[in-house]
């Protein structure tokens, strides 16, 4: 299935149904009258959040959503039914914005949430509702109210515990690979995940989520290379997993470079300032005093040690499995209160 974060439909509320214009005409019924029923109201548009969707693949060859004009009044003071709603169905992470895809709407974070994004119109009155003691016999009816029409922008944030984030070629996509269940495409040219990829991790009888974002090269901010759009997956993680290949001349400058590509990402969140687990990856490839001397050099440039890695090889693939799950449980007891001993377990 192919991959899509960002999307434009078009969406529209049913009209409601006309009133009726209609009089009693039976036999034996000396006096009769209007019975005229009132219009049904126009369907709803829903935005509504599914579990087993990670993609907005489905709005790109379906753009309009339009919701059906409630049913029409009829005489013998029938009211006409609500038509049916349109539901937008969206995966978990999907955020809603206006036309100008700037003002936000809705944040749907939860497998059935759902968020009313344009209301029926109300159906017409019939000739029923127009009677009065100095109308007997009104010949009027109200047409149904119009619906609500409007462009939107529908944008998939992925919800992951962790983020993978590193130089093109770093190692992210093998890692993933070999502690989850997914298959990414792996090959040694750069910038060969050209989006997205989510795995559950399983480490000491506990899992979370891992998303592998395309790697970033310097100006990726302006725009250069593949840019910073998918910076936005790594919003909701909780811990970021930076990978410097051990393969680069100067790791303490690839570090670097990724740090400020992620701190002028701004938006307001301060991606810069999330957790950060750092490992030098592709050990396997360097012998072990060329990796001492980097291991220090990337020490002294991210302040902090880093985990020597090999993904081919698994060594200290657990050591930062390890090192994410505390940065995570960590965060799970401050949102959520103490955690239950039995939550996690597999």
């Amino acid at each position: 299935m192919k991959f899509l974060d960002q999307a434009k439909v078009f969406i529209r509320s049913g009209d409601g149904g006309a009133g009726a214009v209609s009089f009693r005409r039976e036999k034996y019924i000396e006096f009769g009258g209007p019975d005229g029923g009132d219009g049904g109201r126009g369907g709803d548009v829903w935005a509504e959040c599914v579990d087993g969707l990670n993609t907005l693949i489905d709005y790109r060859y379906a753009q309009h959503f339009k919701a059906p004009t409630g049913v029409h009044g009829m005489g013998r003071n029938m009211t006409g039914k609500k038509s049916e709603d349109k539901i937008l169905q969206v995966p978990v992470g999907t955020q809603i914005f206006e036309d100008d895809n700037e003002t936000l709407i809705c944040d749907l974070t939860e497998v059935g949430q759902r968020f009313l994004l344009a209301r029926g119109g109300n159906g017409g009155f019939g000739n029923a509702h127009f009677k009065s003691s100095t109308n007997q016999a009104p010949r009027r009816a109200n047409p149904g109210q119009e619906g609500v029409e409007k462009w939107i922008w529908l944008r998939l944030k992925l919800i992951a515990d962790a983020g993978l984030v590193g130089l093109p070629n770093a190692g992210k996509s093998t890692f993933l690979a070999s502690v989850t269940a997914a298959k990414p495409k792996i090959a040694d040219y750069p910038f060969t995940t050209l989006h997205p990829n989510l795995g559950v991790v399983r480490i000491d009888q506990k899992e979370f989520v891992l998303a592998d974002i395309p790697g970033l090269i310097e100006g990726a901010h302006e725009g250069v290379g593949i840019g910073d759009r998918f910076l936005g997956h790594v919003e909701r993680t909780r811990v970021l997993l930076h990978l410097v290949s051990a393969q680069e001349e100067d790791v303490a400058q690839a570090y670097k470079i990724v740090r400020r590509e992620l701190d002028a990402y701004g938006n307001g969140l301060e991606l810069d300032q999330k957790a950060e687990v750092i490992a030098l990856s592709q050990t396997d490839t360097l012998p072990d005093d060329e990796l001492a001397e980097k291991a220090k050099d990337l020490e002294e440039a991210s302040g902090q040690k880093p985990i020597m890695l090999s993904s081919a090889t698994r060594s200290g693939v657990d050591d930062v499995l390890r090192a994410l799950m505390r940065h995570i449980q960590a965060q799970r007891k401050e949102e959520d209160g103490p955690e239950d001993p039995t939550r996690w377990e597999v």
